[in-house]
């Protein structure tokens, strides 16, 4: 795992060199996006209030609202607008809360402004005639009962009233011992007469409570409920973005593959000989077909987006680094193995240049390729058992070195030093060809 820490000019790095990718998966974020939208989008939202009039209890308020839910009145709305659906089905399209001030707000759901307005409309106007059938119906219990305790109050009070109505008329005769009861009972009456009158009241106030008033149609919604298409599309987009991102980080972070020369150096066992610029010259393409071509298409392999940019060289400086290395090399006993992997082709251009500049009068080599995964090299010749490793840094794990060395170890060589590799832009144009007299370039 890699103890770089993330930068963020490494996410700029992953918008410059991954832009093709990261706009795929956008793309593809965008789609799922419109696809779920299509499941989970609400469509068109309105709503509508009744009023209860009357002191209410909490607990009453949220009993109204579970009516105002319930599948009879559901069903009769359905019903109403000849739809195609049930009450229960209809219950993820309708919605009642309680609001403030003994107010129910009813909010339905449908695919069209016109379909929200009715459907709100109407679940509010089949709440309100439900609860009178309920409070006014003659047959049931408590409300026959409510009846008849109004009509017991009223056949009470018309009582009183002649009894006080004669006692009056027996009271005004004069002041005798009758008199004196009369106005007793009279007194007596009316308090009788109070307290039937404040039971009548309460039970008229008791009965108002059950009037319900909708408070006006239901507007017709002007646009869709959140979350949109367009909320749902570009939370999708966004999405794959972040995650294109992160996976792009995360395969950064866990990258094992070893980057500075001192680790390489000590993955090998051997010393850094010397680094060598390697033009970045255009690689032959190879004709791929299908999905590889546009895989290719989405990420160029010339070049990984977490490396840093080539370093300018000229033919000067990276022509006197090759000539160290061949003169290092010369008191080695002829011809000294190039140990460079199939898939490097930086170390393998490395290579051929510094084949090239040996020529006839410098050092021996054989270049040899190896396969970074099970790497096999030749057994020693005679007295020749001298190999260099020419490597890239950040194309090998340590792991995948240590096998390399491990290999030259089976064949009886000894890894005599390691090259590195560096990619670079030549300030000047260079040809991809060898030199046409090795030899005078070797020997200059």
């Amino acid at each position: 795992m890699s103890d770089n820490t993330v930068r963020l000019s490494m996410v700029g790095q992953v918008f410059r060199w991954r832009w093709r990718l990261l706009a795929v998966l956008a793309a593809g974020g965008a789609v799922l996006g419109v696809c779920a939208s299509l499941l989970f989008s609400p469509g068109y939202e309105t709503s509508t209030s009744v009023l209860l009039q009357g002191p209410r209890e909490p607990d009453e308020l949220l009993t109204e609202a579970q009516v105002a839910m319930s599948t009879v009145v559901l069903d009769r709305a359905a019903a109403a607008l000849r739809l195609d659906t049930s009450g229960t089905e209809l219950q993820d399209s309708v919605l009642a809360e309680v609001a403030d001030g003994n107010v129910i707000e009813i909010t339905a759901t449908a695919d069209t402004p016109e379909e929200a307005q009715q459907l709100a409309d109407q679940v509010a106007d089949e709440y309100v005639t439900f609860s009178s059938q309920i409070t006014g119906n003659p047959t049931d219990v408590s409300g026959q009962l409510q009846q008849e305790q109004q009509e017991a109050l009223r056949e009470q009070i018309v009582l009183t009233n002649e009894r006080i109505t004669q006692l009056h008329s027996s009271a005004s005769q004069g002041v005798t011992v009758e008199s004196v009861q009369v106005r007793t009972e009279l007194e007596a009456l009316r308090s009788s007469l109070a307290e039937a009158v404040t039971t009548l009241d309460e039970a008229e106030a008791a009965a108002s409570r059950t009037n319900m008033v909708v408070m006006g149609p239901a507007d017709r919604p002007s646009g869709a409920a959140a979350p949109t298409m367009l909320h749902f599309v570009a939370g999708g987009t966004l999405l794959f973005l972040v995650l294109g991102v992160l996976g792009h980080l995360v395969a950064a972070r866990t990258d094992r593959r070893v980057r500075g020369e001192e680790e390489i150096g000590a993955a090998l066992g051997a010393p850094v000989l010397a680094g060598l610029d390697v033009p970045a010259t255009p690689q032959a393409t190879v004709e791929l077909t299908g999905w590889r071509k546009v895989l290719r298409w989405l990420v160029p392999d010339d070049r990984p987006w977490h490396v840093p940019e080539p370093a300018l060289a000229d033919d000067t400086g990276r022509d006197i680094r090759y000539r160290r290395v061949l003169t290092r090399l010369r008191s080695t006993p002829p011809p000294v193995l190039v140990v460079v992997p199939q898939d490097d082709q930086t170390a393998r251009s490395a290579a051929a240049r510094l084949t090239a500049l040996a020529g006839a009068d410098g050092p021996r080599l054989r270049v040899v390729e190896v396969s970074a995964t099970r790497p096999t090299v030749p057994d020693r010749e005679g007295a020749a058992s001298a190999a260099v490793v020419i490597v890239t840094p950040g194309t090998r794990t340590a792991w995948e070195l240590v096998a390399i060395t491990e290999a030259c170890a089976d064949a009886g060589r000894q890894v005599l030093g390691t090259v590195i590799a560096h990619r670079t832009v030549p300030k000047t144009p260079v040809s991809t060809q060898p030199d046409k007299d090795p030899a005078m370039a070797g020997s200059a």
